[in-house]
């Protein structure tokens, strides 16, 4: 309504499979584009593809992607394995199935055999391996993740980097992965775009941009 625009003349393409990490300062745009992407923000101009189909104006749950925020936004009166079996209960596979694939999720994010327990027992770090499985799960190749690792002290927000871009890796998802720690960009990405006031400055694989942030 002010004419303030968050994000402006911003290309970008992310290929099946690839991490692109948006790094930037806070109020740099970088979470405002991730929520386009995603259908929070209305876009007033321009265009948004997901796998070849213009999304722009489509609602959230309709565009094909999952989503891990800060907070994991977890469904506390559900148990880990409810979480993560949230977006599969509508597909038409059968209980049994449905907890086959999540024992498998539970598996890869290194959560094995704590599907009974309640969220409120989670650690941090452990609670934000059941949001990006369940975001998973739900099958669609492509996780936007918006600083998810920001509220975890340093140690364990290095740890889970590592081994979030495993995980993503071997679940063959593409990520868009938004972030203001350059090491953590570093770690997870296999491109980076530099944002600032809105705006795209470079964008390149993780060693060019390491190099020019150096300087």
């Amino acid at each position: 309504p002010d004419g303030y625009e968050a994000i402006h003349g911003v290309d970008l393409e992310v290929a099946a499979g690839e991490i692109v990490a948006l790094l930037g300062p806070s109020g740099s745009g970088k979470s405002s584009l991730l929520r386009a992407v995603a259908g929070l923000e209305a876009v007033t101009r321009g265009e948004i593809h997901i796998w070849g189909r213009n999304v722009a104006g489509v609602p959230v749950h309709k565009r094909g992607c999952g989503m891990v925020f800060q907070d994991g936004q977890l469904f506390p009166h559900r148990s880990v394995a409810g979480n993560i079996a949230y977006g599969l209960e509508h597909t038409g596979r059968s209980k049994r199935e449905i907890a086959a694939e999540v024992s498998r999720w539970l598996d890869l994010v290194g959560l094995e055999g704590y599907g009974d327990r309640a969220i409120t027992t989670l650690s941090g770090g452990q609670a934000q391996r059941v949001a990006l499985a369940r975001s998973l799960a739900r099958g669609t190749g492509l996780l936007l993740l918006d600083e998810p690792l920001s509220a975890l002290d340093r140690d364990l927000r290095e740890e889970l980097a590592v081994e979030l871009r495993t995980i993503m890796t071997q679940a063959n998802t593409a990520g868009l992965y938004v972030t203001h720690d350059h090491e953590e960009a570093f770690t997870v990405a296999d491109r980076i775009a530099v944002v600032a006031d809105g705006r795209i400055e470079a964008i390149g694989p993780v060693p060019d941009i390491r190099t020019k942030l150096a300087k």
